[in-house]
């Protein structure tokens, strides 16, 4: 359980990050979401899952 507590830390540390140094850019890229496809939101998801599945399992060794 705790390691999902800092999980959830750090993904609030990132965002937070980059909503602090580039809100512009971020207010830009939310406001073309809508007009992009759902299969290339839903692919962009899965790529992170994906990535995050695999940097966990590369720290994690199992």
């Amino acid at each position: 359980m705790d390691d999902l507590l800092v999980a959830l830390g750090l993904v609030l540390v990132l965002e937070g990050a980059i909503y602090a140094l580039f809100p512009r850019q971020m207010i830009d890229m939310i406001r073309r979401l809508p007009d992009m496809p759902p299969g290339a939101i839903r692919l962009a998801g899965l790529l992170s899952v994906a990535v995050g599945w695999l940097v966990v399992k590369f720290i994690r060794g199992s």
